[in-house]
């Protein structure tokens, strides 16, 4: 049974208005969510007398005369790329919460589609969770990413981030490490490799993971394009974690995006005096991120409640933390190198000397103390 598949009318015209506008235009999302992307594409290629239509098509104009849409999608197809639009079964359902994000610098609004290269589908990254961070990473930040990474993975939930320097790599690369899944979201053209430091990494990606971009075939990285970029990432995954982020990272921006979704951010302090670290701090300290040191935290922060329940750090259990509160009163009184009375013992302790005296035994029962002619001591077992 093949799968399902929107119109190829709708599809065309998404492809159409992808030539045309730029990603992430709020205007272009809410007159598509009004009017549908086929009216608009039409209107737009006739310059109707609609307001917004018509600031829409100015903005297109120098790019009008462009290639047909089905000459783009047959070209992407053998390229390896298809486009992936709301109607299609692989279509993933929770990017239309952004249409009830407010904007963010301009940009906003679910994707009119998403070019893809790579054999994930997208409607498996529901329980994902999004790695994103400084470029400039640090060794600690870079160990850091690729540990909870790895242990996310491992669980099964799919590892989102940008294949950028730094953290993401990072993120990736721990994924990868974990046995687990990785896909990456691009400010160009899913056909690009970008930045091309990463040909390597990013050529696995498309082979077993996925390259993603909203971005039409071809498209150059530009700035606009990593804010567009940033609220699809964090609008695919369950939740965000932040590892390393200056006061102007791009990555807050990404941790914006995740917190007007209402989906969990969350955060991994760093040294107070790490340049790196401090934005992330920011977000940990005004409550809008939540503090995490593993990806198991993570798993517990992003999981249906006690499906992933994280266990209290505990120091390691000494054999005297089961004797009695007496007991320990006592043996915390007797000497370590020479030996002492029980009246002595008992002064010490503040305790009765038959009490002292039962405890002794009872403690000399156990191996924690001794007797020899000069009293009572310490025993071996005592000092573990």
């Amino acid at each position: 049974m093949s799968a399902a598949l929107a119109p190829e009318a709708e599809r065309l015209a998404r492809v159409g208005l992808a030539q045309l506008t730029e990603p992430g235009d709020p205007r272009v999302a809410a007159v598509v969510a009004e009017a549908g992307a086929q009216v608009l594409y039409a209107d737009v290629l006739r310059q109707r007398a609609d307001r917004t239509t018509r600031q829409i098509r100015e903005d297109a104009e120098s790019r009008l005369g462009g290639r047909d849409p089905a000459d783009e999608l047959a070209d992407a197809a053998k390229a390896g790329l298809r486009f992936v639009v709301p109607g299609d079964e692989e279509w993933p359902s929770q990017l239309e919460d952004l249409a009830h994000a407010p904007a963010l610098q301009q940009r906003g609004g679910p994707p009119l589609g998403l070019w893809v290269r790579g054999p994930v589908r997208l409607d498996t990254l529901a329980g994902s969770v999004a790695v994103v961070g400084s470029r400039s990473a640090t060794s600690y930040g870079g160990d850091a990413a690729g540990l909870i990474a790895a242990v996310v993975a491992r669980a099964g939930c799919p590892i989102v981030s940008g294949a950028a320097y730094g953290i993401d790599q990072a993120a990736h690369r721990g994924a990868l490490g974990g046995g687990g899944t990785t896909v990456a979201v691009l400010a160009c053209g899913a056909d690009r490799i970008y930045p091309e430091g990463h040909r390597d990494l990013l050529e696995h990606l498309a082979r077993e993971g996925a390259v993603i971009s909203e971005t039409r075939p071809g498209g150059a990285p530009m700035r606009i394009r990593f804010l567009s970029r940033n609220r699809i990432i964090a609008a695919l995954a369950a939740g965000t974690v932040l590892v390393e982020a200056a006061v102007r990272s791009g990555a807050l921006n990404t941790a914006n995006w995740a917190g007007r979704l209402n989906r969990p951010v969350m955060g991994v302090p760093g040294p107070i005096t790490s340049a790196p670290s401090q934005g992330v701090h920011q977000l940990l300290r005004s409550g809008a991120a939540t503090l995490v040191t593993s990806g198991s935290e993570v798993l517990d922060v992003v999981s249906p409640a006690g499906e992933h329940v994280v266990e209290e750090p505990r120091g390691r259990e000494r054999s005297r933390d089961r004797l009695s509160s007496q007991d320990r009163q006592v043996l915390d009184a007797v000497p370590v190198r020479h030996g002492a009375g029980t009246h002595s013992i008992a002064r010490a302790a503040g305790l009765a000397m038959l009490t002292v005296a039962s405890a002794l035994e009872r403690l000399r029962g156990g191996g924690y103390v001794e007797k020899d002619e000069g009293g009572w001591r310490l025993a071996a077992l005592a000092h573990d």
